[in-house]
């Protein structure tokens, strides 16, 4: 056999090459959620942005997720927001739960271990599906006893969303005061986006509502400023933070089959998202991945006016569907996010990149 000799230089260049290629860690990740938002309820945003104006063609890698859960070919939220916070499937209904109790670990406990920051905004109650996968664990989605426990004692430092009441002893069965624990751990309880945006310390929980947000157009603008407030607050820490964002009422529009809503829900969903990434484009070092739970409705878009920036809607179910839904990604490592993947490689794949 002949040996083959590589001359120093080309070595070298081979091993600098080789490190050159390594992926570079991104300091923050931000998860954002669309409940219940397919295609055509993305591609409706953008018609009704009059096309270059969407944010979302301001991501420059796009892939699919396969929504399934463990038993089930409809997903549900819970299942969904499972999937996408731990890199597990589990059954519908449960959160971070799998079939043996096994309480699954979330990239919001790995971020912590690392030393990061980590919270949530939503436009939903705060122990809704999606928002609880970041920090509960419960074989039951409504089990809000026992998730307002969790919340009291888990390690955010920022929560946003509604359901006030049901932290209050009169409204529970189990008479505790969930937002005693808060207030002895050190955080600070507001209730109007106005405390919110002008709070100054390091741990808040912005309970805005009694129970669930108002809808769009009613609710204003709120899911933009608390987004950005939680950003300002979690980036203060040297180490980076984890944080998701959810348009939650997404979904509910289109469980109602309300086109008004849904349109009133995009429109605001982009003013954030157009928030969100004017500020990863400014920090240099922050991948954002938007995806959906699952998609709901069965919408269709038979019919519109791309330059008028029309959509007619068809809804042809009230319900959640089994169709894939678009994953959209910015930021270091972001190419990793394109193709058809399951909803437990987005956390698996940010694992990866973390090295966690």
């Amino acid at each position: 056999m002949k040996r083959i000799v590589i001359p120093f230089l080309a070595a070298a260049m081979l091993l600098f090459a080789g490190c050159c290629n390594k992926q570079q860690a991104p300091k923050n990740v931000i998860l954002i959620v669309g409940d219940g938002m397919g295609v055509a309820q993305v591609y409706a945003s953008v018609v009704a942005e009059k096309g270059d104006n969407s944010a979302f063609l301001r991501f420059p890698y796009s892939g699919f997720s396969r929504t399934y859960s463990l038993n089930k070919y409809r997903t549900d939220s819970s299942a969904g927001g499972t999937a996408l916070t731990t890199g597990e499937k589990v059954e519908n209904y449960h959160v971070n739960w799998a079939p043996d109790s096994t309480r699954y670990n979330t990239i919001f406990d790995d971020a912590i271990a690392a030393g990061k920051s980590t919270g949530f905004v939503v436009v939903s109650d705060c122990m809704d599906a999606t928002p609880a996968s970041t920090y509960g664990h419960v074989p039951y989605r409504k089990m809000y006893d026992t998730l307002t426990v969790q919340l009291a004692q888990c390690q955010h430092s920022v929560m946003v969303g509604g359901g006030y009441k049901y932290f209050l002893p009169e409204n529970r069965k189990d008479s505790l005061a969930p937002l005693d624990t808060l207030t002895a751990r050190g955080y600070t309880v507001v209730r109007t986006l106005e405390e919110l945006t002008a709070f100054d310390g390091d741990k808040v929980v912005g309970l805005l509502y009694d129970g669930d947000p108002l809808t769009e157009p009613e609710r204003g603008d709120v899911l933009r400023p608390a987004s950005m407030k939680a950003i300002e607050m979690l980036s203060r820490n040297p180490k980076g933070f984890t944080m998701m964002i959810e348009g939650s009422q997404i979904d509910w529009a289109c469980h109602n089959n309300d086109s008004a809503y849904l349109r009133a829900e995009l429109a605001d969903f982009e003013l954030m998202l157009h928030a969100v990434l004017d500020w990863a484009e400014k920090d240099g070092n922050t991948l954002v991945v938007v995806t959906a739970d699952h998609e709901t409705g069965g919408l269709t878009l038979p019919s519109g006016d791309i330059e008028e920036g029309i959509n007619n809607f068809r809804f042809h179910w009230g319900s959640h569907t089994g169709c894939m839904v678009p994953v959209f990604a910015y930021g270091p490592g972001a190419e990793r996010f394109s193709g058809i993947q399951q909803n437990t490689d987005i956390p698996r794949k940010i694992r990866a990149l973390m090295g966690w």
